[in-house]
Protein backbone atom coordinates (compact mmCIF):
# COMPACT_ATOMS: atom_id res chain seq x y z
CA UNK A 1 0.00 0.00 0.00
CA UNK A 2 1.18 3.50 -0.82
CA UNK A 3 1.51 6.00 2.01
CA UNK A 4 -0.50 9.20 1.58
CA UNK A 5 2.14 10.73 -0.62
CA UNK A 6 2.32 14.32 -1.80
CA UNK A 7 3.24 15.42 -5.33
CA UNK A 8 3.18 18.64 -7.27
CA UNK A 9 1.33 17.01 -10.15
CA UNK A 10 -0.54 13.71 -10.27
CA UNK A 11 -1.11 12.38 -13.80
CA UNK A 12 -3.62 9.58 -14.29
CA UNK A 13 -2.65 7.87 -17.55
CA UNK A 14 0.65 7.01 -19.22
CA UNK A 15 -0.20 7.40 -22.89
CA UNK A 16 0.83 10.08 -25.38
CA UNK A 17 -0.91 12.92 -23.54
CA UNK A 18 0.18 11.98 -20.02
CA UNK A 19 3.82 11.33 -20.86
CA UNK A 20 4.06 14.50 -22.96
CA UNK A 21 2.75 16.58 -20.08
CA UNK A 22 5.08 14.96 -17.55
CA UNK A 23 8.12 15.60 -19.75
CA UNK A 24 7.18 19.26 -20.28
CA UNK A 25 6.77 20.09 -16.60
CA UNK A 26 9.68 21.82 -14.84
CA UNK A 27 12.29 19.35 -13.58
CA UNK A 28 11.95 20.58 -9.99
CA UNK A 29 8.31 19.45 -9.94
CA UNK A 30 7.65 16.12 -8.28
CA UNK A 31 5.40 14.24 -10.70
CA UNK A 32 3.58 10.92 -10.32
CA UNK A 33 2.31 9.14 -13.44
CA UNK A 34 -0.25 6.44 -12.67
CA UNK A 35 -0.89 3.58 -15.08
CA UNK A 36 -3.31 0.67 -14.81
CA UNK A 37 -0.84 -1.76 -16.35
CA UNK A 38 2.65 -0.75 -17.40
CA UNK A 39 3.60 2.52 -19.12
CA UNK A 40 2.49 2.53 -22.73
CA UNK A 41 -0.06 -0.26 -22.39
CA UNK A 42 -2.94 2.01 -23.44
CA UNK A 43 -4.39 2.95 -26.81
CA UNK A 44 -1.62 5.40 -27.79
CA UNK A 45 0.85 2.59 -28.44
CA UNK A 46 -1.68 0.89 -30.70
CA UNK A 47 -1.89 3.86 -33.09
CA UNK A 48 -0.70 2.75 -36.51
CA UNK A 49 -1.26 5.62 -38.91
CA UNK A 50 0.56 8.62 -37.51
CA UNK A 51 0.25 12.27 -36.50
CA UNK A 52 -1.33 14.91 -38.73
CA UNK A 53 0.59 18.20 -38.83
CA UNK A 54 1.65 20.89 -41.27
CA UNK A 55 5.26 20.04 -42.10
CA UNK A 56 5.41 20.15 -45.90
CA UNK A 57 5.95 23.36 -47.87
CA UNK A 58 3.00 22.43 -50.09
CA UNK A 59 0.71 22.23 -47.06
CA UNK A 60 -0.81 25.07 -45.03
CA UNK A 61 -2.43 25.58 -41.66
CA UNK A 62 -5.52 26.81 -43.48
CA UNK A 63 -5.80 23.57 -45.48
CA UNK A 64 -5.45 21.40 -42.36
CA UNK A 65 -8.03 23.54 -40.57
CA UNK A 66 -10.44 23.24 -43.51
CA UNK A 67 -10.05 19.45 -43.64
CA UNK A 68 -10.69 19.22 -39.89
CA UNK A 69 -13.77 21.44 -40.10
CA UNK A 70 -15.15 19.45 -43.03
CA UNK A 71 -14.69 16.14 -41.21
CA UNK A 72 -16.26 17.62 -38.06
CA UNK A 73 -19.59 18.16 -39.86
CA UNK A 74 -20.05 21.74 -38.68
CA UNK A 75 -19.52 21.09 -34.98
CA UNK A 76 -15.82 21.85 -34.52
CA UNK A 77 -14.85 24.96 -32.60
CA UNK A 78 -12.99 26.85 -35.33
CA UNK A 79 -10.84 28.87 -32.93
CA UNK A 80 -9.80 25.72 -31.11
CA UNK A 81 -8.99 23.96 -34.39
CA UNK A 82 -6.86 26.88 -35.53
CA UNK A 83 -4.95 26.98 -32.22
CA UNK A 84 -4.26 23.25 -32.19
CA UNK A 85 -3.25 22.97 -35.86
CA UNK A 86 -1.01 26.03 -35.55
CA UNK A 87 0.67 24.58 -32.46
CA UNK A 88 1.00 21.18 -34.14
CA UNK A 89 4.18 22.00 -36.04
CA UNK A 90 6.01 22.96 -32.83
CA UNK A 91 4.74 19.83 -31.12
CA UNK A 92 6.04 17.62 -33.94
CA UNK A 93 9.46 19.25 -33.76
CA UNK A 94 9.48 18.53 -30.03
CA UNK A 95 8.76 14.85 -30.76
CA UNK A 96 11.51 14.76 -33.36
CA UNK A 97 13.90 16.27 -30.79
CA UNK A 98 12.96 13.50 -28.36
CA UNK A 99 14.29 11.02 -30.92
CA UNK A 100 11.12 9.44 -32.32
CA UNK A 101 12.24 7.41 -35.38
CA UNK A 102 9.79 8.76 -37.94
CA UNK A 103 10.03 7.25 -41.42
CA UNK A 104 12.10 9.18 -43.95
CA UNK A 105 12.06 9.08 -47.73
CA UNK A 106 15.73 9.57 -48.57
CA UNK A 107 17.48 9.73 -45.23
CA UNK A 108 16.70 13.40 -44.61
CA UNK A 109 13.11 14.28 -45.55
CA UNK A 110 10.26 12.77 -43.55
CA UNK A 111 7.81 10.60 -45.44
CA UNK A 112 4.27 11.94 -45.17
CA UNK A 113 1.28 9.77 -45.92
CA UNK A 114 -2.34 10.70 -46.66
CA UNK A 115 -5.41 9.40 -44.87
CA UNK A 116 -9.15 9.71 -45.28
CA UNK A 117 -10.49 13.27 -45.16
CA UNK A 118 -7.08 14.90 -45.76
CA UNK A 119 -6.60 16.96 -48.90
CA UNK A 120 -2.81 16.45 -48.96
CA UNK A 121 -0.12 14.20 -47.50
CA UNK A 122 0.52 15.47 -43.96
CA UNK A 123 0.63 12.42 -41.70
CA UNK A 124 4.03 11.89 -40.07
CA UNK A 125 4.55 8.23 -39.23
CA UNK A 126 6.98 5.54 -38.14
CA UNK A 127 6.20 2.80 -40.68
CA UNK A 128 2.80 1.46 -39.58
CA UNK A 129 3.53 1.38 -35.84
CA UNK A 130 3.75 5.10 -35.07
CA UNK A 131 2.16 4.98 -31.64
CA UNK A 132 4.47 2.24 -30.43
CA UNK A 133 7.55 4.15 -31.65
CA UNK A 134 6.43 7.37 -29.97
CA UNK A 135 5.52 5.77 -26.66
CA UNK A 136 8.77 3.79 -26.52
CA UNK A 137 10.74 6.99 -27.04
CA UNK A 138 8.79 8.98 -24.44
CA UNK A 139 9.10 6.20 -21.86
CA UNK A 140 12.87 6.22 -22.40
CA UNK A 141 12.87 9.99 -21.81
CA UNK A 142 10.80 9.62 -18.64
CA UNK A 143 13.26 7.04 -17.31
CA UNK A 144 15.97 9.70 -17.54
CA UNK A 145 14.03 12.14 -15.35
CA UNK A 146 14.57 11.82 -11.60
CA UNK A 147 11.50 13.90 -10.79
CA UNK A 148 8.97 11.61 -12.52
CA UNK A 149 7.74 8.53 -10.67
CA UNK A 150 5.76 5.82 -12.47
CA UNK A 151 3.12 4.14 -10.30
CA UNK A 152 2.10 1.05 -12.25
CA UNK A 153 -0.63 -1.53 -11.62
CA UNK A 154 -2.89 1.13 -10.08
CA UNK A 155 -6.29 2.43 -11.18
CA UNK A 156 -8.03 5.60 -10.06
CA UNK A 157 -11.05 5.00 -7.83
CA UNK A 158 -12.25 8.58 -7.53
CA UNK A 159 -10.92 12.12 -7.47
CA UNK A 160 -10.60 13.79 -4.09
CA UNK A 161 -12.23 17.23 -4.11
CA UNK A 162 -12.73 19.78 -1.38
CA UNK A 163 -16.49 19.86 -2.00
CA UNK A 164 -16.72 16.13 -1.28
CA UNK A 165 -14.89 16.88 1.98
CA UNK A 166 -17.42 19.50 3.04
CA UNK A 167 -15.98 22.75 1.68
CA UNK A 168 -17.96 25.16 -0.47
CA UNK A 169 -15.28 25.81 -3.08
CA UNK A 170 -14.61 22.83 -5.32
CA UNK A 171 -10.94 22.06 -5.92
CA UNK A 172 -9.25 18.78 -6.81
CA UNK A 173 -6.52 17.89 -4.33
CA UNK A 174 -5.72 14.28 -5.20
CA UNK A 175 -7.16 10.86 -5.91
CA UNK A 176 -7.79 7.50 -4.35
CA UNK A 177 -5.92 4.69 -6.15
CA UNK A 178 -6.51 0.95 -6.10
CA UNK A 179 -3.49 -1.33 -6.24
CA UNK A 180 -4.66 -3.94 -8.74
CA UNK A 181 -2.37 -6.61 -7.31
CA UNK A 182 -3.10 -6.22 -3.60
CA UNK A 183 -6.59 -4.68 -3.99
CA UNK A 184 -5.80 -2.07 -1.36
CA UNK A 185 -6.69 1.62 -1.71
CA UNK A 186 -4.41 4.57 -0.99
CA UNK A 187 -4.79 8.34 -1.19
CA UNK A 188 -2.38 10.57 -3.11
CA UNK A 189 -2.38 14.31 -2.55
CA UNK A 190 -1.30 16.71 -5.31
CA UNK A 191 -1.34 20.44 -5.98
CA UNK A 192 -2.74 19.74 -9.46
CA UNK A 193 -4.24 16.62 -11.01
CA UNK A 194 -4.32 15.70 -14.70
CA UNK A 195 -6.68 13.18 -16.26
CA UNK A 196 -5.06 11.58 -19.31
CA UNK A 197 -6.93 8.29 -19.15
CA UNK A 198 -8.01 7.88 -22.77
CA UNK A 199 -11.43 7.08 -24.16
CA UNK A 200 -14.36 4.78 -23.52
CA UNK A 201 -14.66 2.52 -26.56
CA UNK A 202 -14.75 -0.56 -24.32
CA UNK A 203 -18.38 0.37 -23.69
CA UNK A 204 -19.05 -1.38 -27.02
CA UNK A 205 -18.90 -5.09 -27.73
CA UNK A 206 -16.53 -4.69 -30.69
CA UNK A 207 -13.67 -2.23 -30.36
CA UNK A 208 -10.19 -1.60 -31.69
CA UNK A 209 -9.08 -0.40 -28.24
CA UNK A 210 -7.23 -2.28 -25.50
CA UNK A 211 -9.13 -3.49 -22.44
CA UNK A 212 -8.27 -0.43 -20.38
CA UNK A 213 -10.34 1.99 -22.50
CA UNK A 214 -13.15 2.02 -19.95
CA UNK A 215 -13.83 5.74 -19.67
CA UNK A 216 -12.27 6.05 -16.22
CA UNK A 217 -11.29 9.73 -16.45
CA UNK A 218 -14.59 10.83 -17.96
CA UNK A 219 -16.57 9.02 -15.26
CA UNK A 220 -14.36 10.28 -12.42
CA UNK A 221 -14.53 13.85 -13.72
CA UNK A 222 -18.31 13.66 -14.08
CA UNK A 223 -18.72 12.34 -10.54
CA UNK A 224 -16.45 15.15 -9.28
CA UNK A 225 -18.58 17.87 -10.91
CA UNK A 226 -17.26 18.43 -14.43
CA UNK A 227 -19.42 19.02 -17.48
CA UNK A 228 -19.17 16.64 -20.41
CA UNK A 229 -19.82 17.41 -24.07
CA UNK A 230 -20.75 15.56 -27.27
CA UNK A 231 -20.67 12.05 -25.87
CA UNK A 232 -23.00 10.87 -28.65
CA UNK A 233 -20.13 11.06 -31.15
CA UNK A 234 -18.36 7.71 -30.94
CA UNK A 235 -16.12 7.03 -33.89
CA UNK A 236 -16.28 3.54 -35.32
CA UNK A 237 -13.13 2.72 -37.23
CA UNK A 238 -14.28 1.29 -40.58
CA UNK A 239 -11.65 -1.42 -40.82
CA UNK A 240 -10.81 -3.80 -38.01
CA UNK A 241 -9.60 -7.27 -38.86
CA UNK A 242 -12.47 -9.75 -38.87
CA UNK A 243 -11.32 -13.03 -37.38
CA UNK A 244 -12.66 -14.97 -34.38
CA UNK A 245 -9.26 -14.79 -32.67
CA UNK A 246 -8.39 -11.20 -33.62
CA UNK A 247 -9.55 -9.45 -30.47
CA UNK A 248 -8.68 -5.83 -31.35
CA UNK A 249 -6.62 -5.78 -34.55
CA UNK A 250 -6.90 -2.45 -36.32
CA UNK A 251 -6.22 -2.10 -40.04
CA UNK A 252 -4.84 1.42 -40.38
CA UNK A 253 -6.49 4.22 -42.33
CA UNK A 254 -3.17 4.49 -44.16
CA UNK A 255 -3.92 1.27 -46.09
CA UNK A 256 -6.77 3.09 -47.82
CA UNK A 257 -4.66 6.22 -48.01
CA UNK A 258 -2.04 4.32 -49.99
CA UNK A 259 -4.52 2.85 -52.47
CA UNK A 260 -6.36 0.05 -50.66
CA UNK A 261 -9.89 -0.54 -51.97
CA UNK A 262 -12.97 -1.77 -50.14
CA UNK A 263 -14.94 -4.56 -51.79
CA UNK A 264 -18.00 -6.72 -51.30
CA UNK A 265 -17.50 -10.48 -50.85
CA UNK A 266 -17.73 -10.86 -54.65
CA UNK A 267 -14.86 -8.39 -55.17
CA UNK A 268 -17.05 -5.47 -56.30
CA UNK A 269 -16.11 -1.95 -55.18
CA UNK A 270 -18.89 0.02 -53.52
CA UNK A 271 -17.59 3.18 -51.79
CA UNK A 272 -18.06 5.35 -54.89
CA UNK A 273 -21.83 4.82 -54.51
CA UNK A 274 -21.75 6.51 -51.11
CA UNK A 275 -19.25 9.35 -51.55
CA UNK A 276 -17.24 10.94 -54.38
CA UNK A 277 -14.08 10.49 -52.28
CA UNK A 278 -14.71 6.73 -52.21
CA UNK A 279 -12.21 5.02 -49.86
CA UNK A 280 -10.77 8.40 -48.82
CA UNK A 281 -14.06 9.66 -47.38
CA UNK A 282 -14.08 10.46 -43.63
CA UNK A 283 -14.44 7.54 -41.25
CA UNK A 284 -18.09 8.09 -40.35
CA UNK A 285 -19.14 7.82 -43.99
CA UNK A 286 -16.99 4.75 -44.64
CA UNK A 287 -18.17 3.00 -41.46
CA UNK A 288 -21.84 3.61 -42.27
CA UNK A 289 -21.32 2.40 -45.83
CA UNK A 290 -19.72 -0.84 -44.65
CA UNK A 291 -22.44 -1.30 -42.03
CA UNK A 292 -25.13 -0.71 -44.68
CA UNK A 293 -23.66 -3.20 -47.15
CA UNK A 294 -23.11 -5.85 -44.48
CA UNK A 295 -26.73 -5.58 -43.35
CA UNK A 296 -28.03 -5.48 -46.93
CA UNK A 297 -26.12 -8.64 -47.86
CA UNK A 298 -26.30 -10.36 -44.49
CA UNK A 299 -22.50 -10.56 -44.65
CA UNK A 300 -20.28 -11.12 -41.61
CA UNK A 301 -17.59 -8.87 -43.07
CA UNK A 302 -16.39 -7.01 -46.16
CA UNK A 303 -12.87 -6.79 -47.60
CA UNK A 304 -9.98 -4.35 -47.92
CA UNK A 305 -7.68 -5.13 -50.84
CA UNK A 306 -4.14 -3.74 -51.21
CA UNK A 307 -2.69 -6.60 -53.28
CA UNK A 308 -2.43 -4.51 -56.45
CA UNK A 309 0.31 -2.37 -54.86
CA UNK A 310 2.73 -5.29 -54.93
CA UNK A 311 4.55 -7.30 -52.29
CA UNK A 312 7.58 -4.99 -51.93
CA UNK A 313 5.38 -1.93 -51.39
CA UNK A 314 3.21 -3.71 -48.83
CA UNK A 315 6.16 -5.13 -46.89
CA UNK A 316 7.89 -1.74 -46.70
CA UNK A 317 4.81 0.34 -45.84
CA UNK A 318 2.76 -2.05 -43.70
CA UNK A 319 5.08 -4.57 -42.04
CA UNK A 320 3.19 -4.63 -38.73
CA UNK A 321 -0.22 -5.06 -40.36
CA UNK A 322 1.11 -7.82 -42.61
CA UNK A 323 2.67 -9.67 -39.68
CA UNK A 324 -0.51 -9.32 -37.64
CA UNK A 325 -2.61 -10.74 -40.45
CA UNK A 326 -0.12 -13.57 -41.03
CA UNK A 327 -0.70 -14.66 -37.42
CA UNK A 328 -4.28 -15.41 -38.46
CA UNK A 329 -3.35 -17.11 -41.72
CA UNK A 330 -3.97 -14.10 -44.00
CA UNK A 331 -1.20 -12.96 -46.34
CA UNK A 332 -2.28 -9.48 -47.44
CA UNK A 333 0.11 -9.59 -50.40
CA UNK A 334 -1.97 -12.43 -51.83
CA UNK A 335 -5.46 -12.06 -50.35
CA UNK A 336 -7.84 -9.25 -49.33
CA UNK A 337 -8.26 -8.45 -45.63
CA UNK A 338 -11.65 -9.29 -44.04
CA UNK A 339 -12.80 -6.20 -42.13
CA UNK A 340 -15.65 -4.91 -39.96
CA UNK A 341 -16.25 -1.56 -38.23
CA UNK A 342 -15.47 -1.36 -34.50
CA UNK A 343 -15.69 1.31 -31.80
CA UNK A 344 -12.47 3.28 -32.01
CA UNK A 345 -12.53 6.79 -30.55
CA UNK A 346 -14.56 8.90 -28.11
CA UNK A 347 -14.91 12.36 -29.68
CA UNK A 348 -16.68 13.86 -26.67
CA UNK A 349 -15.42 14.12 -23.13
CA UNK A 350 -14.79 16.45 -20.21
CA UNK A 351 -15.18 20.11 -21.17
CA UNK A 352 -11.84 21.94 -21.03
CA UNK A 353 -10.52 25.36 -21.96
CA UNK A 354 -7.59 26.14 -24.25
CA UNK A 355 -5.13 25.08 -21.52
CA UNK A 356 -6.82 21.78 -20.71
CA UNK A 357 -8.44 23.07 -17.49
CA UNK A 358 -11.76 21.51 -16.47
CA UNK A 359 -14.55 23.18 -14.48
CA UNK A 360 -12.78 22.26 -11.23
CA UNK A 361 -9.75 24.20 -9.94
CA UNK A 362 -6.61 22.09 -9.92
CA UNK A 363 -8.00 19.54 -12.39
CA UNK A 364 -6.94 19.22 -16.04
CA UNK A 365 -8.05 16.76 -18.72
CA UNK A 366 -6.04 16.10 -21.87
CA UNK A 367 -6.18 13.62 -24.73
CA UNK A 368 -9.16 11.44 -25.56
CA UNK A 369 -10.94 11.92 -22.23
CA UNK A 370 -11.30 15.65 -22.94
CA UNK A 371 -13.45 17.77 -25.23
CA UNK A 372 -11.45 20.62 -26.75
CA UNK A 373 -13.61 21.43 -29.77
CA UNK A 374 -11.11 19.94 -32.24
CA UNK A 375 -13.05 16.89 -33.36
CA UNK A 376 -16.62 18.12 -33.71
CA UNK A 377 -19.07 15.47 -34.85
CA UNK A 378 -16.33 13.31 -36.36
CA UNK A 379 -12.57 13.12 -35.84
CA UNK A 380 -10.27 13.62 -38.80
CA UNK A 381 -7.76 10.77 -39.08
CA UNK A 382 -4.52 11.25 -37.11
CA UNK A 383 -5.74 14.40 -35.36
CA UNK A 384 -6.05 12.47 -32.08
CA UNK A 385 -2.33 12.10 -31.40
CA UNK A 386 -1.86 15.70 -32.53
CA UNK A 387 -4.28 16.83 -29.82
CA UNK A 388 -2.45 14.73 -27.20
CA UNK A 389 0.90 16.37 -27.86
CA UNK A 390 -0.40 19.92 -28.27
CA UNK A 391 -2.47 19.79 -25.09
CA UNK A 392 0.19 17.90 -23.16
CA UNK A 393 2.53 20.81 -23.83
CA UNK A 394 -0.13 23.49 -23.30
CA UNK A 395 -1.35 22.07 -20.00
CA UNK A 396 2.20 21.59 -18.68
CA UNK A 397 3.04 25.21 -19.40
CA UNK A 398 -0.16 26.44 -17.78
CA UNK A 399 0.44 24.35 -14.67
CA UNK A 400 4.00 25.68 -14.39
CA UNK A 401 2.88 29.29 -14.89
CA UNK A 402 -0.09 29.02 -12.52
CA UNK A 403 1.05 26.97 -9.52
CA UNK A 404 -1.39 26.24 -6.72
CA UNK A 405 -0.45 25.91 -3.07
CA UNK A 406 -1.08 22.59 -1.35
CA UNK A 407 -4.51 22.45 0.22
CA UNK A 408 -4.68 22.23 4.00
CA UNK A 409 -7.81 20.08 3.82
CA UNK A 410 -7.32 16.72 5.52
CA UNK A 411 -7.82 13.74 3.23
CA UNK A 412 -9.35 10.78 5.07
CA UNK A 413 -7.93 7.32 4.51
CA UNK A 414 -10.02 4.90 2.47
CA UNK A 415 -12.53 3.14 4.73
CA UNK A 416 -13.34 -0.46 3.79
CA UNK A 417 -14.53 -1.49 7.24
CA UNK A 418 -18.20 -1.73 6.28
CA UNK A 419 -17.84 -3.85 3.15
CA UNK A 420 -17.23 -7.57 2.66
CA UNK A 421 -15.59 -9.80 0.10
CA UNK A 422 -17.98 -10.76 -2.67
CA UNK A 423 -18.79 -14.34 -3.52
CA UNK A 424 -20.80 -13.21 -6.56
CA UNK A 425 -18.23 -11.86 -9.01
CA UNK A 426 -20.31 -13.50 -11.73
CA UNK A 427 -22.55 -10.43 -11.40
CA UNK A 428 -19.71 -8.23 -12.64
CA UNK A 429 -19.01 -10.48 -15.62
CA UNK A 430 -22.70 -10.73 -16.54
CA UNK A 431 -23.32 -6.96 -16.27
CA UNK A 432 -20.15 -6.19 -18.23
CA UNK A 433 -21.33 -8.41 -21.09
CA UNK A 434 -24.91 -7.13 -21.01
CA UNK A 435 -23.83 -3.48 -21.05
CA UNK A 436 -21.51 -3.84 -24.03
CA UNK A 437 -24.00 -5.90 -26.01
CA UNK A 438 -26.96 -3.53 -25.70
CA UNK A 439 -24.71 -0.55 -26.40
CA UNK A 440 -23.58 -2.24 -29.62
CA UNK A 441 -27.13 -3.22 -30.62
CA UNK A 442 -28.97 -0.02 -29.65
CA UNK A 443 -26.40 2.80 -29.56
CA UNK A 444 -24.09 1.76 -32.39
CA UNK A 445 -23.39 3.05 -35.90
CA UNK A 446 -27.09 3.54 -36.76
CA UNK A 447 -29.55 4.56 -34.02
CA UNK A 448 -33.28 5.12 -33.53
CA UNK A 449 -35.41 6.68 -30.81
CA UNK A 450 -36.83 3.31 -29.83
CA UNK A 451 -33.39 1.72 -29.60
CA UNK A 452 -32.13 4.57 -27.43
CA UNK A 453 -35.14 4.32 -25.12
CA UNK A 454 -34.51 0.61 -24.68
CA UNK A 455 -30.85 1.29 -23.94
CA UNK A 456 -31.75 4.01 -21.40
CA UNK A 457 -34.08 1.68 -19.53
CA UNK A 458 -31.44 -1.05 -19.37
CA UNK A 459 -28.59 1.24 -18.34
CA UNK A 460 -30.60 2.69 -15.47
CA UNK A 461 -31.33 -0.78 -14.10
CA UNK A 462 -27.68 -1.78 -14.47
CA UNK A 463 -26.47 1.41 -12.82
CA UNK A 464 -28.63 0.78 -9.74
CA UNK A 465 -27.38 -2.79 -9.49
CA UNK A 466 -23.72 -1.80 -9.90
CA UNK A 467 -24.00 1.07 -7.38
CA UNK A 468 -25.50 -1.32 -4.83
CA UNK A 469 -22.71 -3.83 -5.46
CA UNK A 470 -20.06 -1.08 -5.15
CA UNK A 471 -21.50 0.01 -1.80
CA UNK A 472 -21.50 -3.43 -0.22
CA UNK A 473 -18.41 -5.27 -1.47
CA UNK A 474 -14.68 -4.69 -1.64
CA UNK A 475 -13.70 -3.02 -4.87
CA UNK A 476 -11.67 -4.62 -7.63
CA UNK A 477 -10.29 -3.49 -10.97
CA UNK A 478 -13.16 -5.13 -12.88
CA UNK A 479 -15.77 -3.55 -10.64
CA UNK A 480 -14.24 -0.07 -11.00
CA UNK A 481 -14.08 -0.35 -14.79
CA UNK A 482 -17.68 -1.58 -14.92
CA UNK A 483 -18.78 1.26 -12.62
CA UNK A 484 -17.09 3.76 -14.94
CA UNK A 485 -18.43 2.17 -18.13
CA UNK A 486 -22.04 2.29 -16.96
CA UNK A 487 -21.64 6.02 -16.21
CA UNK A 488 -20.17 6.63 -19.64
CA UNK A 489 -22.89 4.54 -21.30
CA UNK A 490 -25.57 6.64 -19.61
CA UNK A 491 -23.85 9.84 -20.79
CA UNK A 492 -23.66 8.53 -24.36
CA UNK A 493 -27.32 7.48 -24.40
CA UNK A 494 -28.56 10.76 -22.90
CA UNK A 495 -26.48 12.81 -25.34
CA UNK A 496 -27.75 10.76 -28.30
CA UNK A 497 -31.38 11.18 -27.19
CA UNK A 498 -30.95 14.97 -27.02
CA UNK A 499 -29.58 15.25 -30.57
CA UNK A 500 -32.67 15.32 -32.80
CA UNK A 501 -30.74 15.13 -36.07
CA UNK A 502 -28.11 13.10 -37.91
CA UNK A 503 -24.67 14.67 -37.92
CA UNK A 504 -21.24 13.13 -38.28
CA UNK A 505 -20.91 10.02 -36.15
CA UNK A 506 -24.45 10.26 -34.79
CA UNK A 507 -26.93 8.83 -37.30
CA UNK A 508 -30.61 8.40 -36.38
CA UNK A 509 -33.10 6.79 -38.75
CA UNK A 510 -35.81 8.91 -37.08
CA UNK A 511 -33.95 12.17 -37.68
CA UNK A 512 -31.96 11.58 -40.89
CA UNK A 513 -31.34 15.27 -41.73
CA UNK A 514 -29.02 17.86 -40.21
CA UNK A 515 -30.62 20.70 -38.27
CA UNK A 516 -29.85 24.28 -39.20
CA UNK A 517 -29.04 25.13 -35.60
CA UNK A 518 -25.59 23.74 -34.74
CA UNK A 519 -24.71 23.31 -31.08
CA UNK A 520 -22.78 21.04 -28.76
CA UNK A 521 -24.54 18.64 -26.41
CA UNK A 522 -23.50 19.76 -22.94
CA UNK A 523 -24.50 17.67 -19.91
CA UNK A 524 -24.33 19.20 -16.44
CA UNK A 525 -23.41 17.11 -13.37
CA UNK A 526 -26.45 18.39 -11.48
CA UNK A 527 -28.74 17.10 -14.26
CA UNK A 528 -31.06 14.23 -13.51
CA UNK A 529 -31.87 11.91 -16.38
Amino acid sequence: MLDQQVYDVLVLGSGAAGLTLALNLPEHYQVAVVTKDHPGAGASAWAQGGVAAVLDEDDTVEAHVDDTLNAGAGLCNKESVERIVTAGTEAMHWLIEQGVPFTKTDGTAFHLTREGGHSVRRVLHAADATGAAIIKTLIQRVAQRQNIKIIDQHIGVDLITTRKLGERHNRCIGAYLLNRETETVSAIRARQVVLATGGASKVYLYTSNPDGASGDGIAMGWRAGCRVANMEFNQFHPTCLYHPLAKSALISEAVRGEGGILTLPNGERFMDKFDDRAELAPRDIVARAIDHEMKRLGADCLYLDIRHKGKDFIESHFPTIRNTCLQFGIDITEAPIPVVPAAHYTCGGLVVDEHGQTDIDGLYAIGECSHTGLHGANRLASNSLLECFVYGIKAARHIANNPLEHSETRIPEWDASLVTNSDEDVVIAHNWDELRRFMWDYVGIVRSTKRLQRAKHRVQLLKEEIDEYYSNYRISNNLLELRNLVVVAELIIESAMRRKESRGLHYSIDYPEKRRTIKDTILLPESRF
